[in-house]
């Protein structure tokens, strides 16, 4: 049987630093496109059928936030309400804008925005979604959708549904692939 100092050998080092390296390095790509794209969330996934066909469950949609730009109708966004933890991805049917004097907003220059969203397959507008809510503003929009992936994110999907009967597999499966790429590193 190897000794402990076996295990811990340069090759090994070398790659648990990789492995490291790569995990930190996904993580300031992901947060730095957030910033450029000002958006908390630069790629979320589709969680429901409620925007096919334009977007189908499993999708990754890639989001954008410009400053100085308004929302228009037909605008697909990504909004979070307080009392949800999950966003949700629906089409703008209605704006409403007014300016008031004195008001500022971070790059909106005045403006207050309302909006009232819609899934394209739901039959009734977002109303009851907004948890008291009559209108969305803009701090409630995590970004408007700028592309997608189709079926990319599914995944994600298949992780979160075995999330409540095995709230450790994604753990386990993130765990066997660092171990995987620790023994099976580089040869």
């Amino acid at each position: 049987m190897p000794s402990l100092g076996y295990y811990f050998t340069r090759k090994n080092f070398t790659s648990v630093l990789t492995l490291l390296l790569t995990l930190c390095g996904s993580f300031m790509i992901y947060k730095g496109l957030g910033l450029v794209l000002n958006t908390g969330d630069p790629f979320v996934v589709v969680l429901s059928e409620s925007m096919e066909p334009a977007f189908a469950r499993g999708d990754i949609i890639f989001l954008a936030n410009p400053k100085h730009r308004p929302y228009a109708t037909g605008d697909i966004l990504v909004y979070s309400v307080p009392g949800t933890t999950t966003p949700i991805v629906h089409r703008v049917l209605e704006t409403h804008s007014q300016y008031k004097p004195g008001f500022t907003h971070v790059g909106t220059n005045g403006l207050n925005q309302k909006m009232l969203t819609k899934g394209d397959n739901n039959p009734v507008d977002d109303t009851d979604l907004y948890h008291g809510l009559e209108w969305l503003e803009r701090e409630h929009i995590v970004g408007r959708v700028v592309g997608f992936l189709p079926y990319v994110g599914y995944f994600t999907i298949i992780m979160n549904y075995f999330q409540n009967d095995y709230p450790n597999l994604k753990y386990a499966l993130l765990g066997g692939m660092g171990l995987y790429t620790l023994i099976n590193g580089e040869q």
